[in-house]
């Protein structure tokens, strides 16, 4: 297995040294996807893959195309750079670092399946966040007939690249805060299993959020509506499943 630790940045320029520097202590290489950053955290992005250019890289978009956005420019470039997994982690500090090699050694146990991280909160986590969470939970386990994601909006995850590309080769993904359920919920539809890994979360107190309550929220929705209708479309298929299993 070659995994490629993917990391999408987006102005948190105060935080991407840390969690490159986590990254590298595992041994684990690393692509910075600077998602059009303003120019202090875009130079910090540089600065980082300069000082380690055997391990640590960087994609600079141009234009801000939201976390989906970067999440699929960095699939393709960790696939042109020859690697075959993707373990996605937020450039905000909020996930432990020190859960890198579990979730890399579930991926070589499993290397067919997506590694997802199932969130373990401290007090930290914003209680608004984590009451809406549970909606969207409800939502992906009616529009899979499953409860086999237990939580589609943690970022932190790996991906096994063929079936991935196939994925975004075909159907449009959702290019900001609908990202990470969509691509899960389109996976699962097409059969990769989902392996779920407990891993601990924070919230930093100087954190930088980019969810905007009312664009977001609306984006959401309209996705849970289009996924639900995709569902009703594949449900004999997904029952059958179900039944046969």
């Amino acid at each position: 297995m070659k995994l490629c630790v993917v990391i999408p940045v987006y102005n948190h320029g105060d935080a991407i040294g840390g969690v490159v520097d986590a990254v590298r202590a595992q041994g684990l290489p690393c692509l910075m996807v600077d998602d059009g950053s303003e120019p202090t955290c875009a130079a910090r992005i540089r600065a980082l893959a300069d000082a380690h250019p055997e391990s640590v890289w960087a994609l600079r978009l141009d234009i801000n195309q939201g976390k989906g956005g970067a999440m699929l420019a960095g699939f393709r470039e960790a696939a042109r750079r020859g690697f075959d997994h993707v373990l996605q982690i937020d450039a905000d500090g909020q996930h432990d670092a020190a859960d890198l090699p579990r979730f890399a050694a579930l991926a070589e146990a499993h290397p067919d399946a997506v590694i997802c991280g199932t969130p373990v909160y401290d007090e930290s986590v914003p209680k608004g966040r984590l009451y809406g969470r549970y909606l969207t939970h409800v939502w992906v386990w009616i529009n899979t007939l499953s409860f086999a994601i237990r939580d589609s909006m943690c970022g932190f995850r790996v991906y096994p690249l063929a079936p991935v590309l196939a994925l975004i080769d075909a159907v449009e993904i959702g290019r900001r805060m609908d990202f990470d359920v969509e691509i899960l919920v389109r996976l699962h539809w097409r059969g990769i299993a989902i392996v779920n890994q407990p891993t601990r979360v924070r919230y930093p107190v100087d954190g930088v959020s980019h969810f905007r309550v009312w664009r977001d929220n609306v984006m959401i929705s309209r996705m849970h509506a289009k996924l639900f209708f995709g569902m009703l479309l594949r449900s004999p298929r997904l029952l059958w499943r179900k039944v046969a299993r």
